[in-house]
């Protein structure tokens, strides 16, 4: 199944993703403040778990700004143990559905060995949500090795918050 590029300027469609530890953290509905999902591979996956170490480092900046939620298609025993690992303070969620992806508009794989993971798992994204629930700005990789910047990510979304810039890539 191809995956299509994602809407930006349009409602993301609704996702309900249930959070580490209970409750659900739903996106793509109205909300006060904008928000940052990132999609990580999952638990088998070292350079994930660096960006979101590094995440994790500087999330009071983000959290100044934006909220931030980190998902993967793990299932909730590996989240939480990598949750409880590395320390992790962001929302975290898991679960993600292969619909899910799909709708993200994520890279989506099948694992290389059993040992690798048992599980189609979604390939890493970034995606910023106005509080209308469109998407404003998305950054989608089909492997590893290519993660936004934190810090020029960060900076970059502050300038378009503050000066309540249009959605761009849309022609």
């Amino acid at each position: 199944m191809s995956t299509a590029k994602p809407r930006v300027g349009e409602p993301l469609d609704t996702l309900d993703l249930p959070r580490v530890g209970g409750g659900t953290v739903t996106l793509g509905s109205v909300s006060e403040r904008w928000t940052m999902l990132f999609v990580y591979r999952g638990t088998h996956c070292p350079r994930c778990k660096r960006f979101l170490n590094k995440l994790n480092a500087v999330l009071d900046n983000w959290t100044e700004t934006l909220d931030v939620v980190v998902t993967s298609a793990d299932p909730e025993d590996r989240a939480r143990a990598d949750q409880t690992e590395h320390g992790w303070n962001f929302t975290l969620c898991h679960s993600l559905t292969e619909d899910q992806m799909h709708s993200l508009g994520v890279y989506v794989s099948d694992p290389l060995s059993p040992e690798e993971t048992d599980h189609r798992f979604a390939e890493p994204g970034a995606f910023g949500i106005r509080p209308d629930g469109s998407l404003m700005l998305v950054d989608i990789s089909n492997g590893p090795a290519a993660r936004p910047d934190l810090e020029e990510l960060l900076d970059g979304m502050q300038f378009n918050i503050t000066n309540d810039l249009p959605v761009r890539g849309t022609v």
